[in-house]
């Protein structure tokens, strides 16, 4: 859903963002430096973001950055540098020979912030009426629907500090699913403070809980189980985090962590603004950018601060056409025309090999970045690379042409491509508007296409337009797009390749409460794919589902529903003073915020 340095139409389930301020940072007016002077000296950190929060309730979030990796946490967590999930409210865990039954072993003595108890009453409360809770629709059930009938686990306390999950079968993926963070996780919430607004309905008969913890909350009322708590919010302004006295974790010495009193997020609106306050000393981060880095490397010495390259981030963008076959109401979603051309195979895998991917890095990132292959991130565990046997489509214009030409296409005097009725093959491409990087990177495929003949007409509308386009009317033929997070865990992209899965949007089917689609069909190799997705969550043995997800890499290379195209590199500039930074593409620089301290400037 966010993409700070590279803004393309960007969706939505998949939007890892692992304390993703540190890549999406841009800024306003108001000057941090200034808030400074307003408040006793302590230890803090100001960082920025563009957007307001637009809620407090972590069941309702569809934004990042959000605040939520800050103020609530599940029952384990992830290591942003290694990956590996590591123990948080649960202090172990122990899953059945069978892969049937987890059961989780809380910490002693967990409080909430404000002081009450944290139990396995709370880890029930959150599972059974929020999560499983069909009354409310968030987008938490996803992350636990267990199989092809799409269970859910059986969740039961055994005492106060015990608590079991009982799976329908056995699913690998969960684990993952209660770490919280970055993101297609899940939270414990607080029943004592939440409880009554699911039961409480409002004038229209909905539950109480849609509007609970709205941003207009006073922040006292706000209980959170993580390192930091609301202090204040100015809207457009900012919004003042102050540790959690309650948070469990303590260093070796016994000191209460985190270390760092206060964080403030500095909410401004422009990429320009934010890089002047960090030269001007008023923020301690800021993304480094291929607009910016040259300037920044300059400066790194005298400035105090310094450049972390994470290398490739996380994250997939890409070209897609609407390779939906259907009609609604009788009318084709696509011109059959153009449908044809789509849905050959030889067709796509021309337009892959005729786009400059190498050039677009050079002239659009000034070489910070890296050509992409796969829907699976390159430094992902289960990434396939080309040297294991990814196949790749390298710049190629004349090779497009053959495969062109191989397909019954041809072309006329003036170098135009023709089908094999003599149409002219011209299409659509839809971005994101406001996006310079997407204007800039749609009008180099633009250049590229032209060169083996096809015309392209570039449309830039607005993001929730496109959203529309893309999921409720479908009628579009082809756009720019990014799907931003998913972390470590591949099952996190179930549905973008489930047949019926919110994100499948090269073929998408009705969501619920929309108009039937008569026609539409299903590729051998679309539905080969969502099996092995299936069978990838059922997997156990991480040398066998790294070999189903890698057949999914192969056939998605083959068949090219998404053609991938470049990935920046995750960079950000620091402060040195902020100490114990352990930055990473996956996880940013504040995974381990509860270890960060500040010196004394």
């Amino acid at each position: 859903m966010f993409s700070a340095v590279f803004p393309a139409a960007i969706l939505h389930r998949w939007f890892l963002v692992s304390l993703a301020f540190v890549v999406a940072i841009a800024l306003s007016g108001c000057n941090p430096a200034a808030f400074k002077t307003q408040a006793a000296q302590v230890p803090q950190i100001v960082i920025s973001v563009t957007t307001d929060p637009q809620t407090f309730n972590y069941a309702l979030n569809q934004q990042s950055p959000s605040i939520f990796s800050l103020t609530f946490k599940g029952l384990t967590t992830v290591n942003g540098v290694t990956g590996e999930i590591e123990p948080e409210l649960a202090e172990s865990w122990q899953t059945s020979d069978d892969k049937l039954r987890v059961l989780f072993n809380l910490r002693e003595g967990l409080k909430w912030s404000d002081g009450h108890p944290l139990t396995a009453d709370d880890v029930v409360f959150t599972y059974e009426q929020i999560v499983f809770n069909k009354e409310l629709p968030t987008d938490l059930g996803d992350y636990v629907k267990i199989g092809a009938s799409g269970s859910f686990p059986k969740v039961r306390k055994i005492d106060d500090r015990r608590v079991e999950f009982l799976m329908p079968e056995p699913f690998s993926p969960f684990l993952r699913t209660t770490t919280a963070e970055p993101t297609s996780a899940i939270a414990i919430l607080p029943k004592h403070a939440l409880e009554a607004s699911i039961k409480a309905k409002d004038v229209n008969g909905n539950s109480r809980f849609f509007s609970t913890w709205g941003t207009d909350t006073n922040p006292a009322k706000i209980v959170v189980n993580g390192p930091y708590r609301i202090e204040s919010y100015r809207p457009s302004q900012r919004l003042v985090f102050r540790r959690n006295p309650y948070y469990w974790r303590k260093d070796v010495q016994g000191n209460p962590q985190p270390y760092v009193e206060r964080l403030i997020w500095q909410i401004v609106e422009s990429t320009e603004t934010s890089l002047i306050q960090f030269r001007s000393g008023g923020l301690d981060i800021v993304s480094a950018s291929a607009d910016n880095f040259s300037l920044l490397k300059r400066e790194e010495k005298r400035g105090n601060f310094t450049i972390y390259n994470g290398g490739p981030a996380f994250g997939t963008r890409f070209i897609t056409f609407n390779l939906n076959k259907g009609k609604r109401n009788g009318r084709p979603l696509v011109d059959p025309i153009k449908s044809r051309w789509f849905n050959t195979v030889a067709f796509r895998q021309a337009v892959a090999c005729a786009i400059d991917r190498q050039a677009i890095i050079n002239n659009l990132l000034r070489g910070l970045g890296v050509p992409q292959h796969s829907h699976i991130d390159i430094q992902n565990p289960y990434y396939l690379s080309p040297e294991e046997g990814l196949k790749i489509y390298d710049y190629n214009p004349e090779k497009a042409k053959e495969l062109l030409l191989g397909a019954g296409f041809k072309y006329n005097n003036q170098g135009q491509l023709l089908d094999t009725d003599g149409n002219r093959v011209r299409f659509t491409m839809l971005s994101s508007a406001g996006s310079r990087v997407s204007d800039a990177l749609t009008s180099q495929i633009k250049q590229n296409l032209s060169k083996i003949g096809i015309q392209v007409d570039l449309q830039p509308i607005a993001f929730s337009v496109l959203g529309e386009k893309l999921h409720n009317s479908l009628d579009w033929e082809c756009y720019l797009g990014a799907l931003i997070g998913g972390g470590i865990e591949p099952n996190d992209a179930a549905n973008v390749w489930a047949l019926d899965g919110g994100l499948h949007s090269f073929n998408q089917a009705p969501m619920p409460g929309q108009s039937a689609i008569e026609g539409r069909e299903i590729a051998d190799w679309e539905q080969k794919i969502a099996d092995l997705f299936i069978q990838g969550a059922q997997e156990f043995d991480e040398t066998k589902r790294k070999a189903i997800y890698d057949e999914t890499q192969r056939l998605a290379q083959e068949y090219l529903p998404y053609i991938h195209l470049i990935t920046p590199l995750s960079m950000a500039a620091i402060r040195d003073r902020l100490q114990g930074v352990k930055f990473s593409a996956f996880a940013g620089a504040f995974w381990n915020i509860y270890e960060l301290k500040v010196l004394d400037k």
